[in-house]
């Protein structure tokens, strides 16, 4: 028996409860992992939340990644022992995921630990951390540099935006950080950004195209944000779009991509393939900086999850929230 939350649906109405769970009861496939950590994503609190349909099964094991010791594998991929974390691959929606002690999962949907990091550092890094890097990676790729200028980062505050400064700081760049919370300026110069400004000059409906301000963009939020920030970037700048904090609607023209030639690059992190899993990582190893996550990152129990994933909807939750599985 282990400990897990379970999410069942019956009627329509969900339900949600810490409970013990039969080994027998994991899903079928080759790896099972002694699990760790896992954490707090914006998806998570979703799930648990009920308030978007990001389970597609029940009952449902939540939390989109975790960090671990492979405890038996039938793969020649993993052996007992090994450190490994996994991001993506739909746990937490289709198939049972990080918030319980045990996991079972393909062997292929598992890549190691860094040696930099502690399996509790690597949550804290997590999905948002994770696909931050994707978002810095995919900029660098097209070839954005500190020269293009100043590099705009939505949601400024959660988790991808947090560990996007590091990393843009780190390589360089000069970072301005939106968000709505104006308590949060000395936090996020600590991580490396410049300049922080309201969310509230980008989140109201706006021209098509507007001034020319950034070189690139990092957005979680999407709708008008995402529209704005693409109205404002430079000739031929980029922006990395990987959320939807605001909403779903995209209410923008083509103008600033045919008239400025910008590029909007759509960053998934669910269903990447290891060779764009491993650049980000490699780039999170190389770059971010220690002191940085232990700034960002905040450790809660298994029961604790519960009102973290509320809080975490609620836009009132700072950075990361590693969970402790086993606490």
């Amino acid at each position: 028996m282990f400990k897990a939350i379970l999410i069942n649906k019956q009627d329509g109405a969900q339900s949600v409860q810490l409970t013990d769970v039969d080994d027998a009861q994991l899903p079928e496939a080759p790896v099972t992992v002694r699990v760790d950590f896992s954490t707090i994503n914006y998806k998570d609190g979703l799930a648990i939340t009920g308030k978007s349909p990001v389970v597609r099964k029940f009952p449902m094991v939540p939390g989109i990644d975790f960090a671990g010791v492979v405890e038996s594998s039938q793969s020649d991929a993993w052996q007992a022992g090994d450190r490994v974390l996994l991001n993506g691959w739909g746990v937490g929606e289709t198939h049972w995921g990080g918030f319980a002690q045990k996991a079972r999962v393909n062997a292929e949907w598992l890549q190691r630990v860094p040696d930099r990091f502690s399996n509790q550092q690597a949550m804290a890094i997590g999905t948002a951390g994770y696909t931050a890097a994707l978002c810095v990676e995919a900029l660098v790729k097209f070839g954005v540099t500190p020269a293009n200028g100043e590099v705009l980062v939505t949601g400024a505050s959660g988790g991808v935006g947090s560990v996007a400064i590091a990393l843009l700081a780190k390589a360089g760049f000069t970072v301005v950080a939106s968000t709505g919370k104006a308590s949060e300026a000395d936090y996020l110069k600590a991580l490396g950004a410049s300049t922080v400004i309201d969310r509230n000059e980008l989140s109201q409906p706006g021209k098509p195209l507007q001034k020319e301000r950034w070189g690139a963009v990092v957005d979680s939020v999407g709708s008008h944000t995402l529209a704005n920030a693409c109205a404002q970037t430079k000739y031929r700048g980029a922006v990395a779009a990987c959320g939807l904090a605001q909403g779903m609607d995209f209410p923008a023209s083509v103008a600033p991509f045919i008239l400025r030639g910008v590029a909007l690059l759509g960053i998934d992190s669910v269903m990447a393939p290891a060779a764009v899993r491993k650049p980000a990582w490699d780039r999170l190893a190389r770059d971010l900086d220690i002191a940085a996550l232990e700034r960002i990152s905040t450790v809660v129990g298994l029961n604790d999850a519960l009102k973290s994933a509320e809080e975490i909807v609620s836009g009132k939750i700072r950075g990361r929230v590693v969970v402790d599985v086993n606490r």
